[in-house]
């Protein structure tokens, strides 16, 4: 069984759960979960994780990401992109300078109202499946955080941008609401996800790819191992004869941990065996004295 993470770059026509069903198949494993829905028509990277890697994905959810994509004014739409049923069509009267001020608008903290299309629940119920039963339910703003944007190109009706952004950012929102703000409207028409967390396209394959590596018996060489999503942490290591209580979950005492002397209140840290081993995610804990686990990483060969 593969454990850690592959940076899969999603292909248009591919929902992220036919992704993980392709990769069950081609890697003969069911354990495997991805790491944030990329609609069907967006293209990019999904960070896909594989075996205790999978007790990864809501982390990996919740990291800021970056996408490149194509808005497109005087439509809008009830998906808030181009494959939805257009609503209204207006005349696109503003300028360029006028455009690019109304999109640099929304770099900072802004309310977002999550789109119908979407997976969020309410009441139980995907807020797609109650559209597409024709029914619009009220949807409360949300904070989300848009980093950055670069303007790459501005050829009326539509621009070309890179935005970064934090967790839950909607980018067919964003388009939808700087269309607003301009009066004509507007929709997304292209996305395309740069990257997530530390995972960029650069280094991400298609499935195809995964195929023909898992051919030449080379899948382990695009597995990102699970404790390098932590490196920026220290790393500790247990001393030989406390290894069980690792192993069985157990909070550990600084005596116990060879760099003992790095261990003080609020630290997290990355804990290993003396032979480099990865095993999880401890924390100290002032109060009782001690690292006490945050997330366990054991494999069944552990």
């Amino acid at each position: 069984m593969y454990h850690g993470i592959i940076n899969i770059y999603k292909e248009a026509g591919f929902t992220s759960h036919d992704v993980v069903a392709k990769m069950r198949g081609i890697l003969k494993q069911k354990k495997i979960g991805h790491t944030g829905t990329l609609d069907p028509d967006a293209v990019g990277v999904l960070p896909v994780c594989l075996g205790s890697g999978t007790k990864l994905c809501d982390m990996l959810t919740d990291k800021d990401k970056e996408y490149e994509a194509v808005l497109l004014l005087g439509v809008e739409t009830d998906t808030q992109d181009t494959s939805g049923e257009v609503k209204a069509r207006k005349e696109v009267l503003c300028d360029e300078k006028q455009v690019k001020e109304a999109i640099l608008s929304f770099v900072g903290e802004y309310q977002q109202i999550p789109p119908m299309y979407s997976a969020l629940k309410v009441d139980g119920k995907k807020l797609y499946e109650l559209a597409r039963a024709g029914k619009e339910v009220e949807r409360k703003a949300r904070p989300v955080v848009i980093h950055h944007i670069q303007i790459l190109e501005v050829d009326l009706p539509r621009v070309r941008m890179v935005v970064s952004c934090s967790k839950g950012t909607y980018i067919r929102t964003l388009c939808h609401d700087i269309g607003q703000k301009l009066g004509c409207g507007g929709a997304m028409e292209k996305l395309k996800r740069t990257r997530v967390s530390a995972f960029s396209i650069e280094d991400a394959i298609t499935l195809s790819q995964l195929e023909e590596l898992r051919n030449q018996g080379k899948v382990e060489d695009k597995v990102v191992p699970v404790d390098k999503v932590f490196e920026h942490l220290p790393a500790f290591h247990v001393k030989d004869k406390y290894l069980y209580m690792v192993k069985n979950g157990n909070a550990l005492y600084p005596n116990q941990i060879k760099e003992q002397t790095g261990v003080k209140e609020g630290v997290e840290a990355r804990i290993y065996d003396l032979e480099e081993r990865f095993y999880g995610i401890y924390e100290y804990d002032k109060e009782n004295g001690r690292m006490k686990p945050v997330k366990m990483f054991l494999t069944n060969e552990d």
